[in-house]
């Protein structure tokens, strides 16, 4: 009677050992939604939600496969929803070996493998077994008693090893008391990031304009996200030990046109960001650059600037050589704000602007990069430099007062060539202590340390600004 009931224990023994080692792989073909949400710091948040039938017991493992290949496994978090009281993850592991051609064959060094070669004389095929001695650099072989430094044709394995898998795999030992589960897994993983890219066509009067702008999404995280909800963050996220990708530059000539689609992105505030919601649903594949359409206004107001800046290092030395002409630097400039038909938080990205020539095609004039803009803010684009208007800058007297106390004479002379007047702003960086004691023309301080003159200058004319200061450093 003793051997019979011992003979029972080591059974069921052995059958809960069985049980305990079940393995339950869930593919992409169990998904039941995804939702991806963006960040422009090469920074993705993944939610993936599966149904997935689950033996019930302590310690049975899950093999949760198809996630991201960049993914961070110190941030993914299970949760069954419908049953969340009924599913807890015991351990966790991340299966990153994946096999390729090198790693199976270093799996079996040392082992017996099958080579084969087409013989294209005979039309026949010639298979030998081989000892796998090396696979560093190359392979070495031993073929009855020879050793062989390569062998042509190719090399058959017998089976895969156990410990070489095909994709990305999460892995867990879990315990449930349900078997059917809606299981949702969130998770943080690199190589996904998007830039926004706009697109800026102004009118022939240069008064008015139209804007587009698109959002390129890059996605290297080693994973495709069918039919997912997306999300988009714009702002300044912190993290620890960033490392931010560069992202991808492409050129959006072929965007120039308006796009005329409803807008597609939801905009609203989250945290201290943005957050732009798709309303529809995309897929997002591995090792794609998806573009979709941010936004449109047409017809705002926009106003061109001509700028010169001169130097601090002018009012401190005596310059008896020619100071070089200077540039005339052109920006375009708008209020980002619903009465000027726009409103919306811009993302930062770079814009590029277009102009139609005389027989109405649309030409490039120049790009620039904006930072995160808020709505009522001013967004201010630095274009080129315009051909037609020069200005000179000459030293007409120079005094040094002491050792840290300076004052000078200048003339400033702006020259338009163009076929209407312009209006220039000189901006004259000066140091702490600055005193303006003459000037020909009337100058605004724009800051405790910079001076700036407004001058209209007419077509095909000229205009000399004078002015003394005296600065001490």
């Amino acid at each position: 009677m003793r051997k019979i009931l011992l003979v029972v224990t080591v059974v069921l023994f052995s059958f809960s050992l069985a049980q305990a080692q079940t393995v339950t792989k869930s593919t992409i073909d169990d998904q039941t939604g995804v939702e991806v949400t963006v960040y422009n710091s090469n920074l993705g948040l993944v939610k993936d939600t599966r149904k997935i039938n689950l033996p019930t017991g302590q310690e049975n493992e899950l093999q949760f496969m198809d996630v991201a290949a960049q993914i961070m496994p110190v941030t993914v978090h299970a949760k069954s929803l419908s049953s969340p009281d009924k599913f807890a993850v015991l351990e966790q592991n991340y299966e990153y070996d994946l096999m390729d051609r090198d790693k199976l064959l270093d799996k079996y060094v040392g082992k017996k493998i099958k080579l084969m070669e087409n013989n294209q004389y005979q039309d026949c095929k010639s298979v030998i077994e081989a000892t796998l001695l090396s696979n560093n650099n190359g392979q070495i072989y031993k073929v009855g008693e020879e050793i062989y430094l390569g062998y042509p044709g190719y090399q058959v394995l017998p089976k895969i090893p156990e410990n070489l898998i095909a994709k990305p795999t999460l892995t867990w030992m879990y315990a449930s008391s349900a078997k059917a589960h809606d299981l949702q897994v969130s998770y943080l993983t690199n190589g996904i990031n998007w830039k926004a890219d706009y697109v800026l066509v102004l009118d022939k009067k240069d008064t008015g304009a139209d804007l587009s702008g698109w959002v390129t999404i890059d996605n290297k995280s080693g994973a495709t996200y069918n039919h997912a909800k997306l999300k988009l963050v714009a702002g300044d996220v912190n993290r620890v030990q960033q490392n931010r990708g560069g992202g991808l530059r492409y050129a959006m000539e072929d965007l120039a046109m308006k796009s005329m689609a409803a807008p597609q992105f939801h905009e609203q505030a989250f945290f201290e960001y943005h957050i732009y919601d798709l309303q529809r649903q995309t897929d997002i594949k591995n090792n794609q650059t998806k573009q979709i359409s941010l936004l449109e206004a047409n017809g705002f107001n926009i106003e061109k600037e001509f700028l010169v800046y001169g130097e601090q290092g002018y009012y401190t030395r005596q310059y008896r050589e020619e100071i070089p002409k200077q540039k005339i630097k052109v920006f375009v400039k708008f209020k980002n704000e619903e009465r000027n038909k726009l409103g919306m938080p811009l993302p930062a990205g770079i814009i590029r602007l277009y102009k139609q020539d005389d027989k109405g095609s649309l030409q490039f004039i120049g790009e620039d990069r904006i930072d995160h803009t808020p709505k009522d803010e001013e967004v201010k684009i630095k274009v080129g430099e315009a051909f037609d208007i020069v200005a000179e800058r000459k030293q007409t007297d120079f005094r040094q007062i002491s050792t840290r106390m300076y004052e000078t004479e200048w003339e400033i002379t702006v020259r338009n060539h163009k076929k209407e007047a312009v209006t220039v702003g000189l901006i004259e960086p000066l140091y702490g202590n600055w005193t303006m004691i003459s000037n020909s023309h009337r100058y605004e301080k724009i800051g405790a340390f910079t001076a700036r003159f407004d001058v209209n200058v007419p077509k095909d004319g000229e205009v000399t600004v004078k002015y003394r200061i005296r600065v001490g450093i």
